[in-house]
């Protein structure tokens, strides 16, 4: 996807032109399931976010860059908003916290499936920022026009200063006018990464990822949730990528249900994942899986800072 966009100042006394560069930041929030990653990799042309169907997908707050010769647009992919009940999710909601604090564009995504009473406290906060705010109506496909304006006329009263963009962030409806309109609330400033940079996370992270992707697909219930991929090994040689990871579970018997009979759904999830990282890293990989019991992880502030989900001050 590409875009193109300039801005200058004529400096009469001297008879040259002065070329700006803008940079900012656009982080994305939401509720679960609106299509945030979605709309993620739609504007910056990669899968950097996984995407299910499933709540709680995102657990960390991922960049992914854009860059022009006039511009950078460092967009940012956050949990889904929910209320915590136990010490990850609070750890996953302070990542949203903090991306309506240290945003220079908020894009506030929402869909034609969820009711707009959903979390109000955060809407209100959205209403009384002064942080450029564009809300994102998702899954338009899934609705009609009459419907649709109706929907637009409620979210104009609840926030009367944002600007409203129905989308498809599946079939890259109106993307285009979204990122046109990012644009124009970019400060003026240096790029933040180099230009080369498309995302803040290394190939481990990435790779982690697209493990948890597989088990969110593969499995129901607390499954997934109680999960969490460490990359132990990541060793690159000419011919291909040595990965080994270990899936930490909560308890005994979801490392049982995990690995399946004989092996044969944790030998799903490595040939799912290999598969898909390939395509990614575009090289070969050798991948071996395991799973190791964590008793209560997600209540553990230890694990949770080894796991990247507190950081350090």
């Amino acid at each position: 996807m590409a875009f193109s966009y300039y801005t200058g100042n004529y400096n009469a006394a001297h008879g040259s032109l002065r070329i700006m560069h803008h940079s900012g930041f656009v982080n994305i929030i939401g509720n679960p399931n609106v299509g945030k990653s979605t709309l993620m990799n739609a504007l910056v042309g990669e899968k950097l976010s996984i995407i299910t169907a499933k709540a709680q997908t995102t657990r960390h707050r991922i960049m992914g860059i854009v860059n022009s010769d006039d511009f950078q647009v460092i967009f940012s992919d956050t949990p889904g908003i929910l209320k915590p009940h136990y010490a990850l999710q609070k750890s996953m909601m302070k990542f949203v916290d903090t991306a309506i604090g240290d945003a220079d564009v908020i894009l506030y995504v929402t869909d034609v499936v969820e009711t707009h009473d959903k979390n109000e406290d955060y809407i209100a906060r959205l209403r009384h920022t002064k942080i450029p705010v564009i809300l994102a109506i998702n899954k338009i496909d899934l609705t009609n026009a009459e419907a649709l304006e109706q929907l637009v006329e409620v979210w104009q009263q609840l926030l009367p200063d944002a600007l409203i963009y129905p989308i498809s962030a599946q079939e890259k409806f109106n993307i285009d006018s979204v990122f046109k309109r990012i644009l124009s609330f970019l400060p003026e400033s240096p790029p933040y990464y180099d230009k080369d940079t498309f995302t803040d996370r290394n190939l481990r992270f990435f790779a982690s990822e697209i493990i948890r992707e597989k088990i969110l697909l593969n499995y129901e219930k607390e499954i997934p949730y109680c999960t969490e991929v460490v990359i132990e090994q990541f060793r690159e040689s000419d011919a291909r990528y040595d990965i080994e990871a270990i899936i930490h579970v909560a308890r005994e018997s979801q490392k049982g249900i995990l690995i399946g009979r004989a092996g044969s759904m944790l030998k799903r999830i490595g040939t799912q994942a290999r598969i898909d990282m390939e395509d990614f890293f575009e090289k070969k990989v050798f991948l071996r899986l395991f799973v190791k019991v964590n008793p209560d992880w997600r209540e553990d502030t230890n694990k949770l800072k080894q796991f990247g989900y507190i950081l350090s001050n």
